[in-house]
C-alpha cells in the first residue's frame, strides 16, 4: 500500500467522527432558558395570612364528660347505662383522659333530686369540681 493511501483511510475515519459541541451549546442555551422561565412563573393560589403564634400539635377541644340522668333515675355516661356507685370511676377514667374537660349533667325533670346531688358528689369526690346543669325536656 502506498502511503497516499494510508492518509486517506486515516482521513475518512477522522470525518466519521460526530462533532458534539454544537449539541452541548444547544442543550446549554435550552438549559439556561428553562431555568429563567421557571423564575418568573408564579402559581396560581390564594394568598394566607398565616399566624405568626408556634404551631403546637391540635388537641382535641375540651371535651365534656356528660351524664345523663333519665326520668327513671337511670345514669347514663357515653350513652352507656352506669351503677351509680360506678359513676366516680367513670368520671375519674375520662378526666384522666381529657384533664381540661367539665362535668355536664342532664337531668330529666322527673329525675329525683337525689340522683342529681349523687352524681355532683361523685365527679367532686373524682377530682372535677367544674360542674354545669343542663335541663333536660
Amino acid at each position: 500500500m502506498s502511503r497516499h493511501h494510508l492518509d486517506d483511510i486515516h482521513f475518512e475515519e477522522e470525518e466519521n467522527e460526530i462533532n458534539l459541541t454544537p449539541m452541548l451549546d444547544v442543550v446549554f442555551i435550552m438549559l439556561i432558558f428553562f431555568i429563567v422561565t421557571a423564575s418568573f412563573i408564579k402559581e396560581a393560589g390564594i394568598d394566607v395570612n398565616r399566624p405568626d403564634a408556634p404551631v403546637t400539635e391540635s388537641k382535641p377541644e375540651k371535651a365534656n364528660i356528660l351524664v345523663m340522668i333519665s326520668a327513671n333515675n337511670e345514669i347514663f355516661i357515653d350513652r352507656r347505662l352506669i351503677d351509680p356507685r360506678a359513676v366516680r370511676a367513670n368520671i375519674e377514667r375520662l378526666h384522666a383522659e381529657n384533664p381540661e374537660g367539665s362535668v355536664v349533667i342532664q337531668a330529666d325533670n322527673k329525675s329525683a333530686n337525689k340522683i342529681l346531688v349523687e352524681v355532683m358528689d361523685a365527679s367532686r369526690s373524682a377530682g372535677v369540681y367544674n360542674i354545669s346543669i343542663a335541663d333536660r325536656r
